[in-house]
């Protein structure tokens, strides 16, 4: 089975969701799907990729403003025009491809674009399926992750197949999926000595002491300097392990200030790293909200800290819905917020510990071979 994979690199999230399916689909042979990324918005048009550029600009300096910008896409959402941008370029890639799937793992390519896939490939030879990653339904989940017409909704969570619903999904369309994450977050955990081991060679940190991971987008968005200030200043001894994404420059500002102030313990890694093994030896991780690093969080049963610094995007508003709904996250309003929260669970372990439980418990059981099994036995092209 050929496997075409759209996604697009608006923050991290969706390209972080290919390669999964990549990585999966490669490393397990018996379901027969051979997968290929295309980003159709940034490599069709330029007004596409002005408008992903747009959403970076505004993740990175001011999220509060995408509520306009979310807006102005949902009411665009009911004017759809019979075939893409740039549709000789992506025509291009269908017939070079000729791909027996097509997956959607971005809410702006699930109604254009699989018209498109199926007057270029025909109806009946060519499926068209949505991977949707969002937490939660209600404002903040776009109408343009749901398409009617498609083959197959994937959610990860109960609450995204009923919003699927909600926008007119069939019921034999939907399959809870779970989450597809890189491979390495569902690498066994570790024992307890081989976490010390790992967190004292590779981290060169104490295992005994509290260990905060501090995680940035994809394109480098973060405010690390801000909360380690905050920790300083409150005289909050802990550890502190920071991701600044594909930005090296973000990652010499927060080492020179690590540098600068040695009471406070800081190492930068880089953006390659094993995540998956950092976050089931840390004691909590700093985030924003987005669906993936919230997804990667909850697999990991790390405790997250949701960063609200700047204001929340729509689309992470539902995912505090999530967690706030489970109890598996704190809300940070600003730096200081991270000070408190970190000084009270160094004093009171089991309130962290608590929120592993419930992680734990509301993680689905399905996961990326059932996601890869569902796609695999989708009738064959004729």
């Amino acid at each position: 089975m050929r496997l075409l994979i759209l996604t697009s690199s608006t923050g991290g999230c969706h390209d972080m969701r290919a390669r999964a399916f990549a990585e999966w689909a490669q490393a397990e042979p018996q379901f027969g799907i051979a997968a290929e990324s295309h980003w159709p918005m940034e490599q069709s048009h330029w007004i596409y990729a002005v408008s992903v550029e747009l959403y970076n600009w505004i993740q990175r300096t001011a999220p509060m403003l995408h509520h306009a910008y979310f807006n102005f896409l949902e009411v665009a959402s009911v004017i759809r025009t019979p075939k893409p941008l740039g549709a000789d370029r992506f025509r291009a890639v269908l017939e070079r491809v000729r791909p027996d799937v097509v997956l959607s793992v971005h809410d702006s390519l699930n109604h254009t674009f699989f018209d498109h896939v199926r007057v270029v490939l025909g109806r009946d030879r060519v499926r068209c399926v949505t991977y949707c990653d969002e937490l939660h339904g209600g404002y903040g989940f776009s109408r343009h992750w749901v398409n009617p017409a498609a083959d197959l909704f994937i959610g990860v969570v109960p609450e995204t197949c009923e919003a699927a619903r909600r926008w007119g999904m069939a019921e034999d369309k939907i399959f809870l999926g779970g989450f597809m994450t890189r491979r390495f977050f569902y690498d066994p955990a570790p024992t307890a000595t081989e976490r010390d081991a790992y967190i004292r060679n590779e981290l060169q940190f104490d295992p005994q002491q509290f260990i905060l991971l501090l995680m940035a987008s994809g394109r480098g968005a973060q405010n690390h300097i801000q909360y380690l200030e905050a920790l300083r200043q409150r005289q909050v001894e802990t550890q502190v392990v920071a991701l600044c994404g594909k930005s090296t420059e973000a990652a010499q500002a927060v080492a020179a200030w690590g540098q600068a102030n040695p009471s406070l313990k800081v190492r930068v890694l880089p953006h390659d790293t094993n995540v998956g093994k950092l976050m089931r030896s840390v004691s909590a991780v700093v985030a924003r909200p987005g669906a993936g690093t919230t997804s990667e969080a909850i697999v990991s049963h790390c405790p997250l800290l949701i960063n609200c610094s700047g204001g929340l995007m729509p689309q992470e508003l539902i995912n505090v819905k999530f967690c706030r709904k489970h109890g598996i996250a704190e809300t940070l309003r600003g730096p200081d917020d991270l000070a408190r929260v970190v000084a009270e669970w160094k004093n009171h372990p089991d309130l962290p510990a608590g929120v592993r439980q419930r992680m734990a418990a509301v993680c689905p059981a399905s996961g990326p071979r059932d996601i890869l099994a569902r796609i695999a036995a989708l009738q064959p092209a004729s």
